[in-house]
């Protein structure tokens, strides 16, 4: 199983930066996709970011040309680095991998815990 787990979460007055990582062993050599979501009190759940096992990403139109995901096979982590926050950014965020066309089936829907964004106005 690839269990992921996250950290950089943080609190940003708005307009400010923050790199999210998720560190999920094994997510190279599986060849997994990753996604990022995230979740403000009292709301669903929103998907944010996609990064598939080519290195293609996706993102959510709120965030697209303000976040970029990206990884790293060494040591195994997907970063989310969020640029010119708002106040609605605020959520806790989480990773999950998910199996692509080149993926192993070990990929599928493993969760890390979450990581909390604050931005204040």
């Amino acid at each position: 199983q690839v269990q992921p787990v996250e950290s950089g979460g943080g609190s940003v007055q708005a307009g400010g930066s923050l790199t999210l990582s998720c560190t999920a062993p094994g997510f190279t050599a599986n060849r997994c996709g990753m996604s990022w979501y995230r979740q403000a009190g009292g709301k669903p759940r929103e998907w944010v970011s996609n990064i598939l096992s080519d290195g293609a990403s996706q993102y959510l139109d709120s965030v697209r040309g303000r976040f970029t995901i990206s990884k790293d096979a060494a040591p195994d982590t997907v970063y989310l680095q969020m640029n010119s926050l708002k106040p609605e950014d605020t959520a806790m965020y989480s990773c999950k991998t998910f199996r692509d066309m080149k993926s192993n089936p070990t990929c599928d829907d493993n969760w890390g815990q979450g990581t909390q964004v604050t931005v204040s106005s």
